[in-house]
């Protein structure tokens, strides 16, 4: 099965990460992408904290195939285990 659109889950400052999920039929897969992954992804400079949410959208079905790659890979992180999309992903 491959996944759908989830939720968008804000900015986390502390990681420098945007938090959003996919989900795999009725289960929530937690996902996250680093803020240089987006940057470099959009080909922008720094963007400021309140604007991440709509690079975010711009870039979201760019960001999504890439989870759905790294989710059939079964490349799973952390505690929850989920997905964590970083610049050289996106290579």
């Amino acid at each position: 099965m491959t996944l759908t659109r989830g939720a968008f889950r804000g900015f986390e400052f502390d990681r420098m990460v945007v938090l959003f999920s996919m989900m795999n039929d009725k289960v929530e897969i937690p996902c996250a992408i680093s803020t240089d992954a987006l940057d470099s992804l959009g080909k922008s400079g720094r963007i400021a904290p309140a604007q991440r949410a709509a690079q975010f959208e711009r870039l979201r079905d760019r960001i999504e195939d890439c989870a759905i790659r790294k989710f059939q890979n079964s490349e799973f992180e952390g505690k929850p285990p989920g997905l964590i999309l970083r610049s050289t992903d996106f290579r």
